[in-house]
């Protein structure tokens, strides 16, 4: 007990000691300002330690909205029926072109005869104040009338046709009939052969006294 009892009091000594010098070595650097340094490096580590500044995390910034592009509004189209029955096609045969006309050179206009017609016996008795026509001597009209007539090869009037009227149709009339009753013709002659001609006259109607 007593062995036991003296250790504990030595190390109890060596350790009030160690503590003594301790004691005189911090206050030895306070004095000399040695400990400075030490007290700031301990204080910036228990600040460092301790106090931790809280850094905000930076959030990254939202993404962009996207813009929808909305289309603009359209109209729905309008419905066309355009299953119309196809038109009916008909075939129709061309007929071929006419054949060109060929027109055939004209005749040769007949030659004048060498000889006209010449009356047989006085023209002035073709018509005479017997032949006046009843209605117009009533009526006390007279005139003159101009005529010509076809001569046949025979020497008679084929056709008579009035050339100038004396503005009175019976009397023209009655020309025309008198004459072709008794005109009598030497017929035209070509190249020595009688051919029909023509013969041009007038008749004056003048009323009896």
């Amino acid at each position: 007990m007593a062995y036991a009892d003296q250790k504990m009091s030595s190390n109890r000594l060596i350790a009030l000691i160690v503590v003594a010098i301790l004691h005189i070595a911090l206050g030895y650097g306070l004095v000399t300002g040695l400990a400075y340094e030490g007290v700031k490096k301990a204080l910036k580590r228990v600040t460092t330690v301790d106090i931790e500044e809280e850094v905000k995390k930076e959030e990254p910034p939202p993404p962009p909205k996207k813009v929808e592009n909305i289309p603009p509004p359209v109209a729905p189209p309008v419905r066309i029926n355009v299953s119309t029955a196809p038109p009916k096609i008909e075939t129709v045969a061309t007929p071929p072109p006419p054949a060109p006309i060929v027109l055939a050179p004209p005749a040769p206009a007949p030659k004048a005869p060498s000889t006209p017609a010449q009356p047989k016996g006085n023209p002035g008795s073709w018509a005479t104040t017997n032949d006046y026509p009843s209605r117009a001597l009533r009526e006390e009209r007279s005139g003159t009338t101009g005529f010509r007539v076809t001569v046949g090869a025979d020497g008679r009037v084929v056709d008579c046709q009035i050339t100038s009227s004396s503005g009175h149709a019976d009397l023209d009339q009655a020309t025309c009939q008198n004459v072709t009753r008794r005109a009598r013709f030497k017929p035209a002659m070509q190249d020595g052969s009688p051919v029909q001609g023509s013969y041009s006259n007038r008749v004056r109607w003048v009323i009896p006294e």
